[in-house]
């Protein structure tokens, strides 16, 4: 399918960095590489070659670590590893409703959309706005913020109109929260806790056992990559290890 205007894209040449691009048909300024006829875009695909200043360069439509890769940070984000295992423990798919809880530097929020795009939406509870707005220009970036809302608040008694699928939560103490958030999770919605310390996971399951909730269990999800070389394979020397404790439970009526 050839890009349309106003989406992004990115280019990678022989250096494998990426240029990332707002497609337009005009005349597009590439940061680093100077300007180009967008109208190469109209007959391009996902993985086409187009010269820019006498330079070849491929063009791919970002998947969902691309767009994670590509965000401003400012706190820690959840990383694709864990953002993935949240997408399928917690059933997240298109047409949901989910509400978050924390939105960070957008990393989960990103994921969390583009799972439940078109016809579904986000909406994200954040206690600071410097974090929100944080969010907001990197959800914009990645033309997907018509599907996301947001409001500040206290997680622990902030009012929310929402009836959502699935309520996930990146927060240090998310367990005082659940009394307040569980009536705004539908009977039978998912829910996902994200915490870096052990005694936070074992107080956020033991107050979701305490209030009912179904097949509450916690997880740690390990990395590691394979280095493949003329000479042999080998696993990688480094591993994406410890990045937080998941927690996931189900509603009961």
């Amino acid at each position: 399918m050839p890009f349309e205007e106003d989406e992004y894209v990115f280019l990678v040449g022989d250096d494998s960095k990426r240029h990332w691009v707002k497609v337009s048909y005009g005349m597009i300024k590439i940061s680093s590489l100077g300007t180009i006829d967008g109208s190469k875009f109209r007959e391009a695909d996902d993985g086409s070659t187009i010269k820019v200043a006498g330079a070849e360069f491929t063009v791919f439509r970002p998947g969902t670590t691309d767009l994670i890769a590509s965000l401003e940070r400012g706190a820690q984000i959840v990383v694709p590893k864990d953002a993935a295992s949240v997408i399928m423990n917690c059933d997240i798919k298109c047409g949901d409703k989910v509400l978050e809880i924390g939105a960070g530097s957008g990393a989960l929020t990103t994921a969390l959309i583009r799972a439940v795009a078109p016809h579904g939406s986000v909406h994200t509870v954040e206690l600071r706005e410097e974090f929100a707005l944080r969010a907001l220009k990197n959800i914009k970036r990645t033309g997907l913020d018509k599907h996301w809302s947001y409001q500040i608040g206290d997680a622990k008694t902030v009012d929310i109109d929402l009836r959502a699928d699935a309520l996930v939560m990146d927060m240090p103490d998310p367990w005082i929260a659940i009394e307040n958030l569980s009536k705004n999770l539908r009977p039978g919605g998912r829910i996902c806790a994200y915490v870096p310390n052990m005694n936070q996971l074992g107080s956020t399951v033991t107050v979701l056992r305490d209030r009912g909730f179904f097949d509450v269990r916690a997880a740690e999800l390990m990395e590691r990559e394979i280095e493949v070389h003329h000479g042999g394979v080998r696993p990688s020397f480094q591993t994406l290890g410890h990045t937080g404790y998941l927690i996931f439970g189900r509603k009961r009526t």
